[in-house]
């Protein structure tokens, strides 16, 4: 089966056992990108994961002006747009917070982590195509928790009886995504990527590391994630000679 035929039964299967979970307070709201935006997700598995892969990169789940808008891991809008050459029908989530209005490829702001991801990987490749050519971005977990305040509350947060459904069911696509583009690396964007691919993915023969997460948060990134990212990965040992 084509790579991306498979990511996107996957997807499929991963966006139907999520969308069965119950999450309590203080989340009050959960928006699943691929029930509103799967169409620009769609496109972007079937432009570019055409083959096998040497590095995949892991996030952790969308932002809110992200993935939350366009359906593409780190979906900062131009980039996905521009970059990326994506676009695609973008609906609404069945229950929208009044404080984070979903306006898929008409939002005006700016996911600043996205910004920086595809930015560093604008400027390194120069085109989408030659990155792609070698490397995938995919997010752990698809959805976005938001909390009455309208303030994002990340999975790790989550309680332990709400993360064992929710991990359980994303570490099954994770395994399968890897199962289908064969990457010699998985590297997490951050340390929870990580950890959650280090368990998802234990027995398989693949490598697993990490970088930086790029989000405005951190004062590491602040300071120059394209550089530090690019450290990271060479003292890993993931780039090419030529890098």
């Amino acid at each position: 089966m084509p790579p991306a035929d498979a990511l996107l039964i996957a997807g499929e299967r991963l966006g139907s056992a999520v969308g069965g979970l119950f999450f309590g307070p203080p989340v009050t709201h959960v928006y699943n990108p691929w029930d509103y935006a799967w169409d620009p997700y769609r496109q972007y598995l079937l432009r570019y994961a055409t083959g096998p892969k040497r590095v995949v990169y892991v996030g952790m789940n969308p932002g809110p002006y992200g993935m939350a808008q366009t359906g593409v891991p780190f979906g900062e809008v131009s980039a996905v747009r521009d970059f990326l050459g994506v676009t695609g029908h973008v609906t609404q989530p069945a229950c929208v917070h009044p404080k984070r209005p979903v306006d898929g490829f008409a939002c005006r702001r700016s996911e600043v982590s996205g910004r920086r991801l595809w930015g560093a990987i604008a400027a390194r490749y120069g085109s989408a195509e030659k990155f792609f050519a070698e490397h995938f971005v995919l997010n752990y977990c698809p959805l976005v928790f938001m909390e009455e305040s309208g303030r994002n509350r990340t999975p790790d947060q989550l309680p332990v009886a709400e993360k064992t459904s929710l991990f359980a069911a994303c570490d099954a696509h994770l395994r399968e995504v890897v199962e289908a583009l064969s990457p010699a690396w998985v590297i997490g964007v951050g340390q929870f990527a990580e950890a959650r691919a280090r368990v998802a993915l234990a027995g398989l023969p693949v490598r697993v590391g990490r970088i930086s997460h790029p989000s405005p948060a951190s004062p590491a990134a602040n300071r120059g994630w394209e550089a530090l990212v690019a450290q990271e990965l060479r003292a890993l040992g993931v780039c090419q000679p030529e890098g």
